[in-house]
């Protein structure tokens, strides 16, 4: 009797606790009656995007703080509302489907987020920091109401040591946001107020994951991987936080569980270890050095994080017809792939789940590319390690921003720039810095792309200078499609729809930035029901297929010419634009994926390397 009695009180306990977790996804449907992916119907309120967020700088012990948070949405300096406008499911943006709300903000309003967590036992001792992903884009951040600190910037990894604001008990986590979209001079990519063809629907708030890790006051913040493969040797630069004389860093490289070797050196110094016989990267061989490092202070193991690197060069050199071509690991390599914007019609900025995130990047190769140029926009630190893993080239564009000069993209020598504010021109440098911090130890990252077709474009040499300076192992693509100025690696056209060398520099690598943009609208599938948008539009997927291949067909001849590589217009519709090779929803390929596979290995095959 005794123990039926406990059993039944255990039913009880069980149930009680779980009824929080029932309600929740009760309380829960995704917002509005527009497309969403399959991946939508997979999301649980009680676990979203549960992966470890960033796996090139990995720890054992770490907390997801994403969910259903309270939210409101109130003017410009007004205070906190004493009560919520609902539930919204971070890390989702209010203008998505999925957190639920589905609502604009503008620049006139501020976004409030509220959320209760409690800090593991296990963690007593250590410092906790408090990690956003990405929010977008003026973020101010309370614990327990009281303010500690604030960031700027939609596209980068922020974080906050929160441990002498806790109670240790239920702690209370408010967020307030502000963007101005369009209405400001900001990084903010595809984003506008009043979205219409090739303009996108605004990204407000948090859209990345937010999560807690427990650390000690000496730990290890980043880590600079930089592969030479010319002296075989990897170069690791920590940045350690509260480091004192004396600390040092360990750092153990594996193939698999194979271990290669150990090294250290003072905590302040850059590590050059060998890596003999190494086996190197490319997206044929994705092959990645496992790495594990650790910093040790007075005897004693006091931070472990687990990451990796890989050996691969990128680089340019004049073959034996007088052509400058872009390398991989010192041989010619034409790099060819999607313009891709990384849009979801559920999520908007935000996949909906990690397989999805990944999907978009199995599908490039399965279409036979080897290259991605990430278009106007940032990613989670997960999808540049599927990259990574994959083995994928990455061109990496910074998020347009500010306003356009006039465009113009056939005049060589008449390049248009704008004239920043000074506000305006510091907000740019301090975003692109962040970016390249955060991405730099990426080996997939081998292009960087500071100016997309003259958009926010403002002292090109001098912002070029600085970028080749600060990654000098990698090519810089200073304007790409147009207003060129002859600086950088790179002279890059754009050119709808068919491919066209109209100019060349014999000077630089010439690259075709962007083309094609074939349009095959679906019904069922489409964002918008009228008015969708293409360069050129077909009406079956045959007709879309015979037209991709007839434009490789003339670029493999401007490949001959002098093209070193090729990015097509796009990976996938986004809203209404429906020029992708899959739909928005990701349902439908709209082209023969063996055919457009066959014609691109041909289009890659063109440069012998």
């Amino acid at each position: 009797m005794i123990e039926q009695a406990h059993l039944k009180l255990l039913s009880a306990l069980v149930a009680m606790l779980l009824i929080p977790l029932s309600v929740n996804a009760q309380n829960y449907k995704p917002a509005g009656d527009k497309i969403k992916t399959k991946w939508a119907e997979q999301i649980d309120v009680n676990s979203v995007l549960p992966e470890y967020p960033r796996p090139i700088l990995q720890r054992e012990q770490w907390k997801n703080l994403n969910g259903l948070w309270d939210y409101s949405i109130q003017g410009v300096g007004e205070p906190k509302p004493s009560k919520a406008d609902g539930k919204i499911l971070v890390p989702f943006a209010v203008e998505s489907s999925l957190s639920g709300v589905q609502k604009r903000v503008g620049k006139h309003n501020e976004l409030w987020y509220e959320t209760t967590f409690e800090v593991p036992e296990q963690w007593n001792g250590k410092q906790v920091l408090l990690h956003f992903g990405a929010v977008d884009w003026k973020t101010e951040i309370w614990i327990n109401d009281i303010k500690v600190g604030s960031h700027t910037g939609g596209y980068t990894p922020f974080s906050f040591n929160i441990t002498p604001f806790l109670n240790d008990s239920t702690e209370t986590l408010v967020v307030k946001v502000w963007d101005p979209t369009s209405e400001g001079p900001q990084p903010r990519g595809k984003q506008v107020k009043d979205p219409e063809g090739i303009w996108y629907t605004p990204v407000t708030g948090i859209w990345q994951t937010v999560w807690l890790e427990p650390v000690n006051e000496k730990h290890i913040q980043d880590l600079r991987t930089t592969p030479d493969i010319d002296n075989q040797l990897v170069r690791v630069d920590p940045l350690i936080e509260n480091t004192t004389y004396g600390d040092i860093i360990e750092v153990t490289v594996k193939d698999g569980d194979k271990v290669l070797s150990v090294s250290k050196a003072s905590a302040i110094e850059t590590l050059e270890i060998p890596i003999t016989n190494q086996k190197l990267w490319s997206p044929e061989s994705p092959f990645l050095y496992q790495m594990t490092v650790k910093l040790i202070s007075n005897g004693a193991t006091v931070d472990q994080v687990e990451s990796y690197f890989a050996m691969r060069k990128i680089s340019k050199k004049r073959d034996e017809k007088g052509i400058i071509r872009m390398q991989l690991n010192n041989e010619d390599y034409f790099q060819f792939g999607p313009l891709d914007q990384g849009w979801w019609p559920d999520g908007l900025y935000t996949a909906p789940t990690d397989e999805a995130l990944k999907y978009d990047i199995v599908k490039t190769k399965e279409l036979g590319f080897n290259m991605i140029r990430k278009h106007v926009k940032v990613e989670p630190a997960r999808w540049y390690t599927h990259c990574d893993k994959l083995g994928i080239l990455v061109w990496q564009d910074m998020p347009n921003g500010d306003d356009a000069p006039i465009w113009q993209n056939k005049k060589y020598f008449d390049g248009n720039e704008l004239k920043r504010s000074a506000e305006s021109e510091e907000i740019f440098r301090k975003e692109w810095k962040a970016i390249m911090d955060y991405l730099y130890s990426y080996p997939s990252i081998v292009v960087w792309v500071p100016f997309n077709e003259a958009w926010g474009q403002f002292k090109t040499i001098e912002i070029t200078e600085w970028t080749a300076k600060y990654d000098p192992s990698r090519l810089i693509n200073s304007a790409s499609g147009g207003n060129h100025f002859q600086t950088g690696d790179i002279l890059d056209l754009h050119n709808y729809p068919d491919p066209e060398m109209y100019l060349y520099d014999a000077n630089r690598v010439n690259v075709l930035g962007e083309y094609g943009g074939i349009g095959l609208p679906l019904e069922g599938h489409l964002w918008k029901t009228d008015n969708n948008w293409g360069y050129v539009k077909f009406k079956n997927s045959k007709q879309t297929t015979d037209q991709y291949i007839a434009y490789a067909k003339e670029l493999i001849e401007l490949v001959k010419s002098g093209f070193s590589a090729a990015i097509y217009t796009q990976t996938t519709d986004v809203e209404g634009e429906v020029n992708g090779f899959m739909t928005y929803d990701r349902k439908v390929d709209k082209m023969d994926i063996e055919k457009v596979r066959s014609i691109n290995k041909k289009v890659i095959g063109t440069i012998e390397k």
